[in-house]
């Protein structure tokens, strides 16, 4: 029986959704509480998401490169990682870089999202020449490549500033950045998993950079862990309050915690109840985040397909080689064929429409992948002969 106080409170932030307000931290940690009904929020965060998106459910065609896992820092919560001399650590040569980028292509990936280890015997050109070599090679694919974290080490290691790195990387072939890395961003929680890691200061301050000089981002927040609703809404609207500034982020993935093979281990996986209801509260409060992904990688298919009416518009892609939530205990398939993916979406009630990592409507040539520009900002054509 929900309370006459819970169902009064409900309704005044409903009427805020619907007529266009925004929400508020002490509105955020309202809707985390389990005596508000999880299938109101989720009626709530639809209909935002449906004023946005209409009936599609976006995906593309995608693969991971992770080129090392050897890493500096000892994150809680990182399954991934390898000391330098732990028969586990491997790090990718140019020949198996550049054979990701072929097997990309020739499996019509539009996009190569890549992010790895902080190796402390490597320097920056060596993660530079990724995308150089990547771009030069194979320039049809999108590389979405290292996280602020990854970017913070760069300009430790260059003693460059961060609009120096960035438009370096951009000349070598950059074209966006992933969310990762974000966490959570209240010290509270992030200097108990990731101490040492570029702060949150650093990690907003990085993408505003980006943004600013031209280059598009996704954002994340880890939940699941030994956070609390007050930590989670906080980090959404430190999201938000950069995105009014910059206008930068595309994307915004939940990402729910995986703690097999981690130093959180002993943490119960957050069920798919709490999954959907941190979508569903995600979109209500990221109001100008244009979309919100249900990563099937970590949500598992069941979940995800629900997501897709819960407030997320996008389900990623076909994720080839994705290794860093499979070390963590993902249970998922590694790869989803193109025809699964519609299926999954199809299946939601969706229609779905391919993109690549911009948000442009996709079109393919059934004979062909190749892909080119029609000059429409929100199209691209993926056919044999431009």
């Amino acid at each position: 029986m929900i309370s006459p106080n819970v169902k009064d409170r409900f309704r005044v932030i409903r009427n805020k959704v619907e007529q266009g307000g925004r929400l508020d931290l002490e509105d955020g940690i309202f809707l985390y509480s389990p005596e508000v009904p999880l299938h109101d929020i989720g009626q709530l965060a639809n209909m935002a998401r449906e004023r946005m998106h209409g009936n599609v459910g976006y995906y593309n065609i995608n693969t991971h490169l992770n080129p090392t896992n050897v890493c500096v820092y000892r994150c809680r919560f990182c399954a991934f990682r390898s000391d330098l001399r732990d028969p586990k650590g491997y790090v990718m040569n140019e020949e198996q870089v550049l054979g990701r980028g072929r097997e990309a292509v020739e499996n019509g990936c539009t996009e190569m999202h890549i992010v790895g280890g902080l190796h402390h015997k490597l320097g920056y050109d060596w993660y530079r020449g990724i995308l150089s070599q990547l771009n030069e090679a194979y320039p049809q694919i999108h590389l979405k490549a290292w996280t602020p974290v990854e970017i913070d080490w760069f300009v430790f290691l260059t003693k460059w500033t961060t609009e120096k790195v960035l438009a370096d990387l951009r000349d070598a072939g950059l074209g966006s950045l992933p969310g990762g890395g974000a966490e959570i961003f209240h010290p509270e929680v992030r200097n108990q998993i990731c101490e040492h890691k570029a702060n949150a200061h650093r990690w907003i301050e990085i993408h505003q950079t980006a943004h600013e000089i031209g280059l598009k981002s996704n954002c994340t927040m880890l939940y699941g862990h030994i956070e609390e609703p007050y930590h989670r809404i906080d980090h959404l609207l430190r999201l938000r309050d950069l995105q009014d500034r910059t206008g930068g982020f595309q994307t915004f993935i939940p990402l729910a915690f995986h703690p097999d093979n981690t130093k959180l281990s002993h943490i119960k996986k957050a069920s798919a109840l709490m999954d959907l209801r941190t979508i569903a509260i995600s979109r209500l409060i990221l109001d100008n985040v244009p979309h919100v992904k249900a990563y099937w990688i970590m949500l598992g298919i069941g979940t995800a397909q629900s997501a897709l009416s819960y407030g997320a518009d996008d389900i990623d892609g076909t994720v080839r080689h994705e290794l860093i939530y499979h070390d963590a205990g993902a249970t998922t398939p590694e790869i989803l064929s193109v025809e699964q993916i519609r299926q999954l979406i199809t299946e939601a009630g969706r229609t779905p429409v391919e993109r690549d990592t911009l948000y442009r409507n996709i079109h393919r040539d059934e004979h062909d992948f190749k892909t080119w520009y029609t000059g429409d900002p929100t199209e691209v054509k993926v056919c044999t002969t431009p």
